[in-house]
C-alpha cells in the first residue's frame, strides 16, 4: 500500500509506503469508492521513482490497455511534477523509439520483446490502417501483425469482425499474420522465424501508403 501525504511528515509502516509531497495539484486527484486518491497519471510519476524499467514499462502499458488516462493527461501531469523523482525516468521511456509499443496486452508486450532479442525491424504499434488500427504494421514491408487475446478478441462476433478486416486488408497489399498467446508461449522461435520471413520476403519490400 502507498500513501502520499502533502506538507506533512508520517512514518512509513509495514506494508505501507509513504511518499511526502510539498503540494497536490487537485487536477492529480481522485476518488474511488468515497476514498481520495492520486489519478493514475501521478500514481505513475510517483512509480517512477522507484520502479524497474520493466516494471514502469509494463505499469504504463495496462494504464493505456485499460484507458484509465490519456497521453495528454500524463503530458500535463509530468508538467506539473516539474523536477520530482521519477519524472526523468518515465520521460525517457515516453522518447524511447516513441515510448512503449504496447498498450494492449501482456501478449503484444510478450512479442515486441521477442521482435527486439531478434533485431528484427522495429514496428509502429496500435496504429491506424486503411481504417483499421493494428496491432503491429511495417509499413514499408506492408506486412501487419496481430496477436489473438481472449480478452479482446473472444467472442464470435469479434472473430468476424477481425476476419472480415483482415480481408479488406488483404484486398489492399497488406499481408496479416495473426498470432496466438498460446502460440508465444509454447512456440516463440516459431512465431519470431515466421515474420522474419515474411519481412524478407521481395513482394514486401514496396513502399506503400496508407492513412
Amino acid at each position: 500500500m502507498e500513501v502520499s501525504v502533502v506538507a506533512r511528515n508520517c512514518k512509513p509502516r509495514a506494508g505501507l509506503r509513504v511518499h511526502r509531497v510539498a503540494h497536490l495539484d487537485p487536477r492529480d486527484g481522485a476518488k474511488k469508492n468515497g476514498i481520495p486518491t492520486t489519478s493514475p497519471s501521478r500514481a505513475l510519476v510517483d512509480l517512477a521513482a522507484s520502479a524497474a524499467p520493466a516494471e514502469l514499462e509494463t505499469a504504463l502499458a495496462e494504464a493505456r490497455a485499460q484507458r484509465v488516462m490519456s497521453d495528454g493527461q500524463l503530458s500535463d501531469t509530468l508538467d506539473r511534477a516539474g523536477n520530482r523523482a521519477g519524472v526523468g525516468a518515465l520521460r525517457a521511456l515516453l522518447r524511447h523509439q516513441g515510448g512503449p509499443r504496447l498498450t494492449r496486452s501482456e501478449a503484444e508486450r510478450r512479442l515486441l520483446r521477442l521482435i527486439r532479442a531478434a533485431r528484427l525491424p522495429e514496428p509502429e504499434a496500435n496504429v491506424r490502417v486503411e481504417g483499421f488500427e493494428v496491432d503491429f504494421l511495417w509499413s514499408e514491408a506492408r506486412l501487419i501483425v496481430e496477436v489473438d487475446g481472449f480478452a479482446f478478441h473472444g467472442h464470435r462476433r469479434a472473430f468476424e469482425r477481425d476476419r472480415m478486416r483482415d480481408m479488406v486488408l488483404r484486398d489492399r497489399g497488406f499481408e496479416v499474420i495473426r498470432v496466438t498467446w498460446k502460440q508465444l508461449v509454447g512456440q516463440p522461435l516459431l512465431v519470431i522465424a515466421h515474420i522474419a520471413r515474411a519481412l524478407e520476403r521481395p513482394h514486401h519490400r514496396t513502399r506503400g501508403t496508407y492513412h
